[in-house]
Protein backbone atom coordinates (compact mmCIF):
# COMPACT_ATOMS: atom_id res chain seq x y z
CA UNK A 1 0.00 0.00 0.00
CA UNK A 2 1.32 3.67 -0.83
CA UNK A 3 0.53 6.23 1.10
CA UNK A 4 0.58 10.16 1.52
CA UNK A 5 0.37 11.49 4.95
CA UNK A 6 0.12 15.03 6.29
CA UNK A 7 0.67 15.17 10.14
CA UNK A 8 0.48 19.06 11.84
CA UNK A 9 0.38 19.86 15.24
CA UNK A 10 -0.86 23.87 16.00
CA UNK A 11 0.03 25.11 19.10
CA UNK A 12 -1.68 28.22 20.71
CA UNK A 13 -0.19 29.86 24.40
CA UNK A 14 -2.70 32.06 26.60
CA UNK A 15 0.84 34.36 26.89
CA UNK A 16 4.05 35.10 25.13
CA UNK A 17 6.58 31.85 25.50
CA UNK A 18 10.23 32.47 25.93
CA UNK A 19 11.72 29.55 24.11
CA UNK A 20 10.50 25.53 23.38
CA UNK A 21 12.39 22.70 23.34
CA UNK A 22 11.02 19.58 21.83
CA UNK A 23 12.21 15.83 20.62
CA UNK A 24 10.09 15.44 17.26
CA UNK A 25 9.52 11.61 16.31
CA UNK A 26 7.47 12.12 13.22
CA UNK A 27 9.93 10.29 10.29
CA UNK A 28 8.35 7.13 9.79
CA UNK A 29 11.28 4.25 9.86
CA UNK A 30 12.99 3.06 6.93
CA UNK A 31 12.25 -0.78 8.14
CA UNK A 32 12.04 -4.05 4.85
CA UNK A 33 8.47 -3.53 4.64
CA UNK A 34 8.26 -0.16 4.93
CA UNK A 35 10.06 2.59 2.01
CA UNK A 36 9.90 5.96 2.61
CA UNK A 37 10.13 8.03 -0.61
CA UNK A 38 9.82 11.52 0.49
CA UNK A 39 9.57 13.18 3.99
CA UNK A 40 10.18 16.60 4.92
CA UNK A 41 9.52 17.79 8.28
CA UNK A 42 9.54 21.52 9.42
CA UNK A 43 9.09 23.94 12.35
CA UNK A 44 10.16 27.51 13.04
CA UNK A 45 13.83 27.29 14.70
CA UNK A 46 16.14 25.17 14.27
CA UNK A 47 16.01 21.35 13.64
CA UNK A 48 19.02 19.20 13.84
CA UNK A 49 18.25 15.55 12.51
CA UNK A 50 19.45 12.40 14.67
CA UNK A 51 19.07 8.60 15.11
CA UNK A 52 18.28 7.13 18.24
CA UNK A 53 19.41 3.66 20.31
CA UNK A 54 16.12 2.49 18.60
CA UNK A 55 17.35 3.15 15.48
CA UNK A 56 14.26 6.07 14.88
CA UNK A 57 15.19 8.65 13.46
CA UNK A 58 14.57 12.19 15.47
CA UNK A 59 14.44 16.01 15.47
CA UNK A 60 15.65 18.11 18.02
CA UNK A 61 13.34 21.31 17.64
CA UNK A 62 14.93 24.64 18.99
CA UNK A 63 12.74 27.94 19.44
CA UNK A 64 14.59 30.48 21.59
CA UNK A 65 12.83 33.54 20.28
CA UNK A 66 9.24 34.90 21.90
CA UNK A 67 6.42 33.59 20.33
CA UNK A 68 2.77 33.23 20.86
CA UNK A 69 1.87 29.74 18.68
CA UNK A 70 3.83 27.14 17.20
CA UNK A 71 3.21 24.95 13.95
CA UNK A 72 4.98 21.43 13.21
CA UNK A 73 4.41 19.92 9.48
CA UNK A 74 5.18 16.54 8.84
CA UNK A 75 4.44 15.22 5.10
CA UNK A 76 5.38 12.48 2.66
CA UNK A 77 4.92 9.35 1.08
CA UNK A 78 5.94 5.82 1.60
CA UNK A 79 5.32 2.86 0.70
CA UNK A 80 4.17 -0.44 3.29
CA UNK A 81 4.42 -4.02 2.04
CA UNK A 82 1.83 -6.69 4.07
CA UNK A 83 3.12 -8.83 6.74
CA UNK A 84 2.41 -12.26 6.88
CA UNK A 85 1.11 -13.12 10.42
CA UNK A 86 2.62 -9.46 11.68
CA UNK A 87 6.53 -11.13 11.05
CA UNK A 88 8.83 -8.64 10.89
CA UNK A 89 12.13 -9.24 8.85
CA UNK A 90 14.43 -7.28 10.72
CA UNK A 91 17.93 -7.21 10.98
CA UNK A 92 20.31 -5.62 13.79
CA UNK A 93 18.81 -3.36 16.01
CA UNK A 94 19.30 -3.89 20.18
CA UNK A 95 18.95 -7.54 21.30
CA UNK A 96 15.94 -8.73 22.41
CA UNK A 97 16.77 -8.99 26.06
CA UNK A 98 16.54 -4.88 26.17
CA UNK A 99 12.93 -5.15 25.63
CA UNK A 100 12.65 -7.32 28.83
CA UNK A 101 12.79 -5.01 31.23
CA UNK A 102 9.64 -2.94 32.61
CA UNK A 103 9.67 0.77 33.16
CA UNK A 104 6.94 3.14 35.45
CA UNK A 105 4.96 2.79 32.72
CA UNK A 106 5.00 -0.46 32.22
CA UNK A 107 5.22 -2.01 35.43
CA UNK A 108 3.40 -4.81 36.27
CA UNK A 109 1.20 -5.21 39.64
CA UNK A 110 -0.05 -8.35 41.05
CA UNK A 111 -3.54 -8.03 39.32
CA UNK A 112 -2.01 -7.65 35.72
CA UNK A 113 0.72 -10.34 36.77
CA UNK A 114 -2.36 -12.54 37.32
CA UNK A 115 -3.77 -11.68 34.19
CA UNK A 116 -1.10 -12.52 32.63
CA UNK A 117 -0.56 -15.28 33.73
CA UNK A 118 -3.75 -16.87 32.83
CA UNK A 119 -4.09 -15.87 29.61
CA UNK A 120 -0.77 -15.82 28.09
CA UNK A 121 0.36 -19.45 28.36
CA UNK A 122 1.28 -19.75 24.84
CA UNK A 123 4.63 -18.14 23.74
CA UNK A 124 3.48 -18.33 20.11
CA UNK A 125 1.99 -15.77 17.54
CA UNK A 126 -0.94 -17.73 18.10
CA UNK A 127 -0.79 -17.29 21.98
CA UNK A 128 0.47 -13.18 21.27
CA UNK A 129 -3.18 -12.68 19.58
CA UNK A 130 -5.25 -14.47 22.02
CA UNK A 131 -3.55 -12.57 24.49
CA UNK A 132 -4.77 -8.79 22.52
CA UNK A 133 -7.82 -9.71 22.71
CA UNK A 134 -7.61 -10.01 26.51
CA UNK A 135 -6.71 -6.84 26.66
CA UNK A 136 -8.60 -4.94 23.88
CA UNK A 137 -11.75 -6.89 26.54
CA UNK A 138 -10.29 -6.19 29.53
CA UNK A 139 -9.86 -2.49 28.63
CA UNK A 140 -12.66 -0.92 27.10
CA UNK A 141 -11.68 1.92 24.33
CA UNK A 142 -12.77 5.17 25.60
CA UNK A 143 -10.85 7.99 24.78
CA UNK A 144 -10.39 10.36 27.40
CA UNK A 145 -10.80 8.11 30.08
CA UNK A 146 -7.04 7.79 30.61
CA UNK A 147 -3.72 10.12 30.01
CA UNK A 148 -0.27 9.87 28.44
CA UNK A 149 1.19 8.98 31.64
CA UNK A 150 -1.03 6.42 32.91
CA UNK A 151 0.64 2.77 33.48
CA UNK A 152 -0.91 -0.17 32.54
CA UNK A 153 -1.68 -1.02 36.28
CA UNK A 154 -3.65 1.55 36.21
CA UNK A 155 -5.36 1.42 32.81
CA UNK A 156 -6.70 -2.83 33.36
CA UNK A 157 -7.55 -1.70 37.11
CA UNK A 158 -9.81 1.05 35.53
CA UNK A 159 -11.01 -1.23 32.78
CA UNK A 160 -10.88 1.50 30.12
CA UNK A 161 -8.41 3.64 28.17
CA UNK A 162 -7.44 3.93 24.49
CA UNK A 163 -4.57 2.13 22.05
CA UNK A 164 -1.93 3.61 24.22
CA UNK A 165 -2.89 1.45 27.18
CA UNK A 166 -3.93 -1.78 25.13
CA UNK A 167 -0.38 -1.19 24.20
CA UNK A 168 0.93 -0.90 27.69
CA UNK A 169 -0.98 -3.19 29.31
CA UNK A 170 -0.08 -6.12 26.46
CA UNK A 171 4.02 -5.06 27.14
CA UNK A 172 3.25 -4.77 30.63
CA UNK A 173 1.93 -8.86 30.22
CA UNK A 174 4.25 -9.84 27.63
CA UNK A 175 7.35 -9.03 29.75
CA UNK A 176 5.72 -10.28 32.92
CA UNK A 177 5.72 -13.97 31.02
CA UNK A 178 9.09 -13.26 29.63
CA UNK A 179 8.37 -12.38 26.47
CA UNK A 180 10.26 -9.08 25.07
CA UNK A 181 7.94 -6.60 23.95
CA UNK A 182 8.41 -3.20 22.88
CA UNK A 183 6.22 0.24 22.00
CA UNK A 184 5.10 1.00 18.61
CA UNK A 185 3.85 4.80 17.31
CA UNK A 186 2.54 5.19 13.97
CA UNK A 187 -0.66 5.86 11.95
CA UNK A 188 -3.27 3.54 11.38
CA UNK A 189 -5.04 3.55 8.13
CA UNK A 190 -8.68 2.65 7.04
CA UNK A 191 -11.43 3.94 5.01
CA UNK A 192 -14.12 5.39 7.12
CA UNK A 193 -12.20 6.56 10.54
CA UNK A 194 -12.28 3.89 13.56
CA UNK A 195 -10.89 3.79 17.35
CA UNK A 196 -8.16 5.83 16.51
CA UNK A 197 -8.07 6.33 12.95
CA UNK A 198 -4.95 7.88 12.00
CA UNK A 199 -2.58 8.03 14.96
CA UNK A 200 -2.10 5.15 16.12
CA UNK A 201 0.51 2.65 18.68
CA UNK A 202 0.69 -0.91 18.93
CA UNK A 203 3.48 -3.52 19.94
CA UNK A 204 5.98 -5.95 18.86
CA UNK A 205 6.85 -9.03 21.31
CA UNK A 206 10.14 -11.84 20.50
CA UNK A 207 8.27 -15.52 19.93
CA UNK A 208 9.85 -18.18 17.79
CA UNK A 209 13.63 -16.19 17.10
CA UNK A 210 11.44 -13.48 15.75
CA UNK A 211 9.25 -9.52 16.25
CA UNK A 212 6.08 -10.22 15.57
CA UNK A 213 3.83 -7.20 15.49
CA UNK A 214 0.23 -6.85 16.84
CA UNK A 215 -2.36 -4.24 16.55
CA UNK A 216 -3.82 -4.89 20.44
CA UNK A 217 -6.91 -2.45 20.02
CA UNK A 218 -8.29 -4.16 16.57
CA UNK A 219 -7.71 -7.32 17.63
CA UNK A 220 -5.13 -8.65 14.15
CA UNK A 221 -1.39 -8.91 13.31
CA UNK A 222 0.12 -5.49 11.85
CA UNK A 223 0.19 -5.60 8.48
CA UNK A 224 0.11 -2.70 5.42
CA UNK A 225 -2.28 -0.91 7.10
CA UNK A 226 0.01 0.68 10.07
CA UNK A 227 2.88 3.06 9.23
CA UNK A 228 5.61 2.73 11.72
CA UNK A 229 7.10 6.23 12.90
CA UNK A 230 9.05 5.13 16.08
CA UNK A 231 10.00 1.88 18.78
CA UNK A 232 10.46 1.94 22.45
CA UNK A 233 10.08 0.76 25.77
CA UNK A 234 7.11 2.18 25.87
CA UNK A 235 5.28 5.43 25.26
CA UNK A 236 7.17 7.83 26.88
CA UNK A 237 10.29 6.36 24.58
CA UNK A 238 8.50 6.01 21.60
CA UNK A 239 5.69 8.95 21.41
CA UNK A 240 5.66 11.69 18.71
CA UNK A 241 6.59 15.03 20.22
CA UNK A 242 7.99 15.22 23.22
CA UNK A 243 9.29 18.70 24.46
CA UNK A 244 9.60 21.31 27.23
CA UNK A 245 8.84 25.07 27.27
CA UNK A 246 9.76 28.81 29.25
CA UNK A 247 6.24 31.22 29.63
CA UNK A 248 3.37 30.35 27.43
CA UNK A 249 0.55 29.65 30.28
CA UNK A 250 -2.15 27.52 29.26
CA UNK A 251 -1.48 25.73 25.90
CA UNK A 252 -3.86 24.28 23.73
CA UNK A 253 -2.58 21.97 21.17
CA UNK A 254 -4.36 20.95 17.99
CA UNK A 255 -3.36 17.93 16.08
CA UNK A 256 -4.31 16.98 12.64
CA UNK A 257 -3.33 14.24 10.57
CA UNK A 258 -4.57 13.19 6.74
CA UNK A 259 -4.05 9.34 5.51
CA UNK A 260 -4.25 9.05 1.85
CA UNK A 261 -4.22 5.36 0.68
CA UNK A 262 -3.79 4.62 -2.86
CA UNK A 263 -6.70 3.40 -3.39
CA UNK A 264 -9.61 5.07 -1.21
CA UNK A 265 -10.66 8.71 0.55
CA UNK A 266 -8.17 10.33 3.01
CA UNK A 267 -8.38 9.32 6.49
CA UNK A 268 -8.42 12.55 8.63
CA UNK A 269 -8.51 13.14 12.41
CA UNK A 270 -8.34 16.32 14.33
CA UNK A 271 -7.82 16.21 18.31
CA UNK A 272 -7.86 18.80 20.55
CA UNK A 273 -5.89 19.14 23.74
CA UNK A 274 -5.78 21.83 26.58
CA UNK A 275 -3.16 21.40 29.44
CA UNK A 276 -1.71 24.18 31.76
CA UNK A 277 1.83 23.98 31.63
CA UNK A 278 4.01 25.43 34.32
CA UNK A 279 7.47 26.88 33.60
Amino acid sequence: MRYRIEHRTNYRYARTAVSTQQLLRLSPRSDAHQRVAKWTVRAPGSLSVATDAYRNQTHMHTMNRSHGSLRIEACGELEVDALRDGRLDEVGGLPPAVFLASTPLTEADARLLDFAGTLLRKHSAAGLLEFAHAVAGAVAYRPGATHVQTTAADALALGQGVCQDHGHVFIAGCRAAGIPARYVSGYYYRPGLGPDAASHAWADAWVDDGWVSIDITHGCFASDALVRLAIGRDYDTACPVRGVRVGGGAEEMEVTVVMQGEDAPAVRRDVTHDEEVVA
